[in-house]
């Protein structure tokens, strides 16, 4: 699995291996648009009369401290190696790196465990059910932080002006309130819609990133304008393999959904580190090994793509 990175944005691979037809690449703070008739609820951008719930967050890079700066200054923000006290009642917004999970699980009491929610995106489901923790919820975050201590830019497209940040689980109304409280857009959904959103968002870093990483120095917006034939490929391979294995129907237009977002955060380099050694037979060393055969019959281009890199 890759790590993929920006100047101003952290991508963070899946702790687990996944199933071959979705060996994703995964992050955390970028969106892929999507509208979905799913909605549980939508709540708009602005500060309710409901009072945002006290929370415990894990972790104070940009995005825990952006959640806490939206609290009334009654949250608890746990660091790096400490661990998650038993008595504050609440969510625990978990906010780190995704390797970082199990050193975060291990420092949470178990009997907090159902009230974790996770701001990680990609395919974590491998992960969470092998900890017991089949109906985890998460959190969509499709708002970008620049630098810490700024204020959060909510992701919103030509096609999903409304935003597209979204919540699943029981704290799931609680973070919208949170959220709205800092001025951002936050949709609660359901698990199926839920998990279709985050499936966007994981082939639209994969396409855009990749395709970024093979003409150095483009940026999201240059992939789109410049490349979209190269990012159309991606795009169908990468969703015919996620639909057949996940036994889901997207929506259709998706790659105009995707090209829109990467309009909107156009100005957004491009880069794609840590991805396991390929070998020459193209199989890909490490935890994804025997993944070797089938990731090469089903998404030959986002392989090759890791495999040889830039084009110069």
């Amino acid at each position: 699995m890759a790590t993929l990175s920006t100047s101003s944005l952290l991508w963070i691979h899946s702790p687990k291996p996944i199933s071959p037809k979705l060996a994703l690449f995964t992050a955390t703070r970028f969106f892929t648009p999507k509208k979905s008739s799913s909605i549980v609820m939508a709540a708009p951008p602005a500060t309710t009369a409901t009072e945002v719930v006290p929370a415990i967050i894990v972790g104070g890079g940009r995005v825990g401290k952006a959640l806490q700066d939206m609290g009334k200054g009654d949250d608890l923000l746990v660091k790096r190696g400490e661990a998650v006290p038993l008595d504050f009642e609440g969510p625990i917004l978990v906010c780190t790196r995704n390797d970082d999970l199990e050193a975060v699980l291990e420092a949470t009491p178990k009997s907090r465990w159902n009230d974790l929610v996770f701001f990680q995106n990609g395919m974590l489901e491998p992960w969470l059910q092998s900890k017991g923790l089949n109906d985890a919820e998460q959190v969509l975050a499709y708002f970008a932080v620049a630098k810490l201590g700024e204020p959060p830019i909510d992701g919103k497209t030509d096609t999903n002006p409304e935003g597209l940040t979204a919540a699943y689980g029981k704290w799931a109304s609680a973070i919208a309130t949170r959220l709205n409280a800092g001025g951002l857009s936050c949709k609660v959904l359901d698990k199926e819609a839920f998990q279709k959103q985050m499936l966007e968002k994981l082939i639209w870093i994969c396409a855009f990133m990749l395709v970024g990483a093979r003409h150095p120095g483009a940026t999201v917006g240059v992939a789109e304008k410049e490349y979209r034939s190269e990012v159309s490929s991606l795009i169908a391979e990468l969703a015919s393999a996620a639909a057949a294995e996940k036994g889901i129907t997207f929506e259709e237009a998706m790659e105009d959904r995707l090209c829109a977002y990467s309009r909107a955060v156009a100005h957004f380099p491009t880069a794609v580190k840590e991805v396991k050694n390929c070998s020459s037979s193209g199989g890909m060393d490490g935890s994804t090994q025997s993944l070797r055969r089938q990731l090469l019959r089903e998404n030959q281009i986002h392989v090759l793509c890791i495999q040889h890199g830039s084009k110069s």
